[in-house]
């Protein structure tokens, strides 16, 4: 009963607050130069440290198996990213049933019965599978047509780089006042970072 459901909604929410390091395929984090091009990956090289039910909606996804299967290169997907991305939000609103979780379970992302995944995410994943190079991160950060494409850039570094990494990578851009609108179907504008 409801007991069940909020002991399931705790364990979901400590398995995504848990570092990537306790799965068995975590990877342990490699430091690099700023001078290397090449960009390690931390964490789950698998899953690229997504939700499991994201990413098996994402996989399953024909926009994912049909559409962006054709597009084999960085500019291409920067490009989709420019005309097809409209917000941040891992599911295309109003395609999650979550009627009737109650406390944070409705709240956490990925817990509870999966919808269409959105295309940001999709795309997100694409960009994993081009295994991005510290110069096209770079790239995505300092994009100037679209503010998700820099989003994107940040959401990439956020799932692919050591935590301790991630300030020097957001330092420059904290003080960035580029508004974007993050959440499905319009209404929630925050700056970038």
């Amino acid at each position: 009963g409801h007991r069940q459901q909020e002991y399931y909604c705790l364990q979901q929410t400590q398995h995504l607050q848990q570092s990537p390091h306790a799965s068995n395929q975590a990877s342990v984090p490699k430091k690099s130069t700023k001078q290397n091009n090449a960009l390690p990956l931390w964490g789950n090289e698998t899953s690229m440290n997504l939700n499991p039910l994201i990413l098996a909606n994402i996989q399953g996804s024909s926009y994912f198996k049909v559409s962006l299967f054709k597009l084999k290169t960085y500019h291409e997907v920067v490009d989709e990213i420019y005309y097809q991305v409209k917000h941040l939000e891992p599911w295309e609103r109003g395609s999650r049933k979550t009627a009737g979780q109650t406390g944070m379970c409705g709240g956490v992302r990925g817990v509870g019965a999966g919808g269409i995944v959105s295309t940001a995410f999709c795309l997100l994943y694409k960009l994993y599978t081009l295994r991005l190079t510290r110069k096209q991160v770079n790239g995505l950060l300092s994009h100037g047509d679209s503010p998700y494409i820099r989003a994107l850039g940040f959401m990439y570094l956020r799932y692919t780089q050591p935590p301790s990494d991630l300030f020097e990578w957001y330092e420059p851009y904290l003080l960035d006042e580029e508004e974007i609108d993050v959440k499905a179907g319009g209404g929630q504008v925050d700056q970038i970072i």
